[in-house]
């Protein structure tokens, strides 16, 4: 095993360990771990996301935010990335800063397009924007891809169909709104 792949399984235990001994209730130990782990992985870019989730479930999104922005501009990748997209979007929601959750949750669909949870995530910040057609839209198009039942399949044409009016209703109220 290299010297890097030595360091990240190290370091994917530490995070491991860290989510173990988490209390949602009590989030300041928690930030307390994940801030002296970045300290032993500086600029780690996975190490400065748990960072952010740490603050994030503590329920300091701004703070959360910033730590969002640099594991991301640090290179962080794969699943962890999707994951971070989604909080991030969130947070920014949470912020009442809702184009810029739609674009980073939007980036998040368009890279990671099997995403459920990116998908539920739009949908409520698309919501939260007053656009709740497209908000609609977009669970109604989940239902249709991830749903299966014999009542569901059944009107699967009818949901895609609806989905698609609401998407034009939404575009069309974009396209008036005043810039």
């Amino acid at each position: 095993m290299s010297s890097a792949d030595e360091k990240q399984t190290q370091l994917d235990a530490a995070i491991a360990e860290g989510y173990a001994r988490r209390d949602r209730d009590d989030m300041a130990p928690t930030i307390e771990y994940f801030t002296e782990l970045l300290a032993r992985y500086p600029d780690h870019p996975q190490a400065i996301y748990e960072v952010g989730g740490a603050y994030d479930t503590a329920g300091d999104e701004q703070r959360a935010r910033g730590f969002y922005e640099r594991a991301l501009a640090a290179g962080l990748q794969g699943d962890t990335r999707r994951r971070c997209l989604l909080q991030y979007g969130s947070t920014l929601r949470n912020l009442g800063l809702f184009d810029e959750s739609i674009a980073v949750l939007r980036e998040a669909r368009s890279d990671y397009p099997d995403s459920d949870s990116v998908r539920v995530f739009l949908a409520l910040s698309l919501h939260a924007a007053s656009r709740s057609d497209a908000a609609v839209a977009e669970l109604l198009s989940l239902a249709a891809d991830r749903i299966h039942s014999p009542d569901i399949d059944r009107y699967e044409p009818a949901l895609r169909g609806n989905a698609d009016y609401l998407r034009a209703l939404d575009a069309a109220a974009q396209e008036r709104a005043p810039q």
